[in-house]
């Protein structure tokens, strides 16, 4: 019986302890803070990898590709002594001169020089400083061209086509025909070519990173002198010097428009050559015309009246037989008017055969008697051959 009693307390005690130790255990999980302890070297880790970034940023910025460029512009009291100076400077801090010019002083001008100066890029500030130093600085401009993507471009574009030549110059060896030996040194050559102007402007580009350029302008100090003429002779002078300034724009201007003169010229030429002709051309013609309208009127055209009239005759006034003279009459034409005054001489000579008084026939009275004289003058007026009394033709 003892036994067990004791058998049984013992397996209460066993369980009493293993609840108790579970409640410990839950007990400490849910409310008991858990501290993790950092892993050796986790800060450290850390703070190295915060470095890494930092050194990542700096690579980037040592990686970035930026050209530099200025322009500075320096009065000094002697451009030839500056220049000097400035070419004392850009070899100490190993860069170089890429051009130079200078130009003296004038009556219009002051001296000057001007130098594209050529310095690595970490010595700009070092360069601008220097030029400060020569005399006083009047301008400074600077401005950077940031290519870095374009040499990474480049970097690839190179890198891709070194690949493909080394890999056709390994197809080389293996070509089986002529035909694919051409073809494979055909496409090396041409890969090389592009791989040989990508590695130049590569190479141009890293000249320019790698060293800044600098416009150096220095000028004379001084105001610039007069242009006015200050007595006779300098006035004479000027105007000489404007003289020869004009006559050479002149020429000038003759040489450009000459190639226009002559075409022109030739054209004129031809149009008044053409006036000319056509005016001699109406004068023709209208002669022609008055020609014609002569011709025209002689033959039945507007016709002149003509007004024939017998004239008195010693013989006529002593025959009492003979008839009255006819009225005036109007005939178109000269000519018809001749032939009627013919027909009325022969008329009256048919008529009146002799002077009773004289005994003489009518041509013996107009032999004794050639022409009758004019009343007004007393001269003797011939008979017209064509008839009598018919009055000259107009013109005749």
């Amino acid at each position: 019986m003892r036994r067990m009693i004791l058998a049984s307390t013992a397996v209460v005690a066993v369980l009493v302890l293993s609840g108790c130790a579970q409640a410990g255990g839950s007990s400490q999980s849910a409310d008991g803070p858990v501290m993790v302890e950092p892993a050796p070297g986790a800060r450290d880790g850390g703070v190295s990898s915060a470095e890494g970034g930092s050194s990542a940023v700096d690579s980037a910025a040592v990686d970035q590709s930026v050209i530099t460029t200025g322009w500075i512009t320096v009065t000094v009291d002697d451009p030839t002594a500056a220049v000097d100076a400035t070419v004392d400077l850009v070899e100490s801090l190993d860069g170089r001169i890429d051009s130079r010019s200078q130009q003296a002083g004038s009556d219009e001008s002051r001296s000057s020089a001007q130098l594209v100066i050529r310095v690595p890029a970490d010595s700009v500030d070092a360069a601008i400083e220097g030029l400060q130093e020569l005399g006083t600085v009047d301008s400074v401009s600077l401005s950077s061209n940031d290519v870095t993507l374009q040499v990474r471009d480049l970097d690839a574009q190179i890198k891709a086509l070194q690949a493909s030549v080394d890999r056709l110059l390994d197809l080389v060896d293996q070509a089986a025909t002529t035909a694919d030996l051409v073809e494979l040194e055909t496409a090396i050559s041409d890969r090389q070519a592009q791989l040989d102007s990508l590695k130049s402007q590569k190479q141009y580009l890293s000249d320019q990173i790698a060293y800044s350029t600098l416009t150096v302008d220095l000028t004379e100090k001084g105001a610039l002198p007069s242009s006015a003429p200050g007595d006779f002779w300098s006035g004479l002078a000027t105007g000489w010097a404007s003289l020869v300034a004009a006559m050479s724009g002149l020429v000038v201007m003759i040489g450009v428009l000459l190639p226009w003169l002559l075409p022109l010229a030739v054209i004129a030429a031809v149009c008044v050559l053409i006036v000319g002709l056509s005016r001699r051309g109406a004068r023709r013609r209208a002669a022609r015309a008055g020609a014609a309208g002569a011709g025209g009127a002689g033959s039945g055209g507007a016709i002149p009246t003509y007004v024939t009239a017998p004239q008195p005759s010693a013989y006529s006034a002593q025959t009492p037989a003979t008839a009255a003279p006819a009225a005036p009459q109007s005939y178109g034409s000269p000519a018809v008017a001749a032939d009627a005054t013919a027909d009325t001489s022969r008329t009256a000579d048919t008529a009146v055969l002799d002077d009773p008084a004289t005994g003489s026939s009518p041509a013996e009275a107009d032999s004794a008697h050639p022409g009758t004289a004019h009343p007004a003058t007393g001269d003797s007026e011939p008979d017209h051959p064509e008839g009598r009394g018919t009055p000259p033709y107009p013109g005749s």
